[in-house]
């Protein structure tokens, strides 16, 4: 029968050194100001969601599916739906986000071309 207080109470030592990472605070980030007047030359991703990217020669590749932002902000990626297979739908391709430019109002993806994007390997959204 002493068996059970000293396992009850080597349990409670255990649980008692565990860290409580539920009460632990996040860390605070650090805020800094911005520049509001170049902010808003940018591209807004609610915007060109949907929107049609097209070639040099103004003749439409793709839809933008996705904006993915990257953890450290250098590798932001743009996921844009193309062709229209059948039975299985559109093929997702993923390319750098600094590939896409804005001319003339449209969504620039220089020497691009359906044929060429198909041929990239398909995207696939990670498992959550």
């Amino acid at each position: 029968m002493r068996l059970i207080p000293s396992v009850v109470a080597a349990a409670i030592g255990i649980l008692a050194s565990v860290p409580g990472y539920a009460q632990s605070e996040p860390p605070i980030q650090q805020l800094s100001k911005i520049d509001v007047v170049s902010v808003d030359k940018g591209e807004r991703v609610s915007k060109i969601i949907g929107e049609a990217v097209v070639n040099e020669a103004h003749q439409t590749v793709g839809k933008v599916d996705d904006v993915i932002l990257s953890e450290d902000g250098k590798s932001d990626v743009v996921v844009l739906s193309v062709g229209n297979f059948v039975g299985s739908g559109p093929k997702l391709v993923a390319f750098p986000y600094r590939a896409l430019t804005t001319y003339e109002g449209e969504l620039l993806l220089a020497g691009a071309s359906k044929k060429t994007l198909t041929t990239l390997p398909a995207f696939k959204y990670a498992a959550k």
